[in-house]
Parts: C-alpha cells; sequence; structure tokens
C-alpha cells in the first residue's frame, strides 16, 4: 500500500493540455512529485538522468512513440522494472497486443476520469494511501 504521495510519475505527452489533465488528476489523488516530457527521445533522457516510479506515457508522438519508449524503457536495466501505463485514444486490439508484448503494465484510454486513473495506478501498484 504506498503512500501517493511517494510516487514520482514522469507524464509524456506531445500536448501540453493533455500533460496538465494528467498532472491535474494526479495531484487530486495525492501524486505530487511529476515531472514531464513531451516525447519519448525527451522521457529516456530524463529517466536515465533521474528515474521515475512510473512512466504515463501517450503512444502517438513524435520522435519516438509510446511504444518505442516502453521497449527502450524494458530494454535499458537501470530503469527497466520502471511501471509503464499506456495513454491513448486508440484502444484497438492489435495496439494493445503490441504493448502487451514489450511489457506495458496498464493501459489509461482517453477521455478518463481521475477515478479511472486511480484505478490503473492502484491496478499496478496496490491501494494508494
Amino acid at each position: 500500500m504506498p503512500a501517493a504521495s511517494a510516487l514520482s510519475v514522469l507524464i509524456v505527452d506531445d500536448q501540453l493540455t493533455m500533460r496538465s489533465l494528467v498532472r491535474s488528476g494526479l495531484n487530486q489523488i495525492g501524486v505530487m512529485n511529476t515531472r514531464e516530457a513531451g516525447d519519448g527521445e525527451e522521457a529516456v533522457q530524463s529517466l536515465v538522468r533521474r528515474p521515475a516510479h512510473l512512466v504515463i506515457t501517450d503512444y502517438n508522438m513524435p520522435k519516438l512513440d509510446g511504444l518505442g519508449l516502453l521497449r527502450a524503457i524494458r530494454t535499458y536495466e537501470p530503469i527497466r522494472n520502471t511501471a509503464v501505463i499506456m495513454l491513448t485514444g486508440r484502444a484497438d486490439p492489435e495496439l494493445v497486443q503490441r504493448a502487451a508484448q514489450f511489457g506495458v503494465n496498464n493501459y489509461l484510454v482517453k477521455p478518463f476520469t481521475v477515478a479511472t486513473l486511480r484505478g490503473k495506478i492502484e491496478d499496478v501498484f496496490g491501494a494508494l494511501t
């Protein structure tokens, strides 16, 4: 039962408004230790410098998409156990299957509610306190 305040989260999305919505939702459930990246390449650099407990990443992004980011995380030993939740407007079975092959921890489909966000995080970490 981790404390929400103890989690560090990297939010990755090329749209500033979506990053803001995710950050706001996280803040509402008590997760205050957040930082952001605008694409997968920026996220990898950020994680190498300072690992996070959780990455919430969009699927569609320039430079390095969400699947590429997921693969990079899973193949780089120092961060390979980082939890990853894929945030997407596309819940098609092929994408879900490919992300599962690369070790995604959970999925969050846009649009989402704060309760859904909390539930997806709790599915990965257990009940938040």
